[in-house]
């Protein structure tokens, strides 16, 4: 949406029947489909008003990935269910940025093997499976025991957490990657550089346009955090309230 200017003097919380609200002075926040805007943390509803609460004179709708997030688990727009959630989720593995590898340039091929088969070792040794690599156009042949391996662990996850899961593996176009940042075995700077690892090989060797370079890697990360955190505030206990506020 383009930016509108801030009608609001104050953002606060409080707690309804279906979960926590935001409040803008006197109004409860709507969905785009005019739903009221209710979350199931208050350590969520503290983190969509604290982006609410840092516009300033317009209100930017594409800086607030946080609200994003909340209104398409609430609207659900795409209106699917939770296991189309996890199959779209897990038919990423198909094409998977760390599982396609060149052959040439042979420093491409070598970043690539350096960088990426750390994190694919892990994935195999952390959820007991088998992914590969492969330098074939089609894509390394994933076994039908890994795809329904990482179907029965995002089954463990609710509603609103897979669409955070879906939004971060869209942004690094890997779930791979997406497992490893949302289990904390990867930061999101990593993350980030690893879904990009050919396109800064190229920036490396040709230059870059600055600003543009800038603008997307920090884009890419701020959607990438937000998703992460979305997926863990919709996953734990009310009391990563305290931890919240005391970083």
């Amino acid at each position: 949406p383009p930016e509108r200017k801030r009608f609001y003097q104050n953002v606060s919380i409080s707690q309804g029947e279906g979960g926590f609200e935001i409040n803008l002075d006197h109004r409860k926040l709507k969905t785009p489909q005019a739903k009221l805007f209710t979350v199931p943390s208050e350590a969520l509803a503290i983190a969509v008003a604290t982006e609410w609460d840092s516009q300033k004179d317009t209100i930017k709708f594409y800086t607030m990935h946080l609200t994003t997030l909340c209104n398409t688990a609430l609207d659900n727009p795409t209106q699917r269910n939770k296991m189309q959630l996890i199959r779209a989720a897990v038919k990423f593995l198909e094409t998977d940025t760390v599982c396609y590898r060149v052959e040439e340039p042979a420093a491409l091929a070598e970043l690539q093997k350096n960088e990426w088969d750390p994190v694919v070792a892990w994935a195999e040794k952390r959820y007991n499976v088998a992914i590969g690599s492969s330098t074939s156009i089609l894509g390394p042949n994933i076994p039908a025991r890994t795809k329904e391996t990482f179907v029965s662990h995002l089954a463990s996850y609710n509603m609103w957490a897979l669409q955070g899961i879906e939004y971060v593996i869209t942004q690094l176009k890997s779930l791979i990657l997406s497992m490893g940042l949302i289990d904390r075995h990867i930061t999101v700077e990593k993350a980030v550089l690893l879904s990009r690892l050919e396109e800064e090989y190229q920036i490396q060797r040709w230059g870059n346009v600055e600003w543009a370079h800038d603008y997307d890697l920090c884009e890419l990360r701020a959607r990438a955090a937000a998703g992460t955190l979305f997926v863990h505030l919709c996953s734990e206990s009310s009391t990563v309230k305290h931890k919240l506020l005391q970083d």
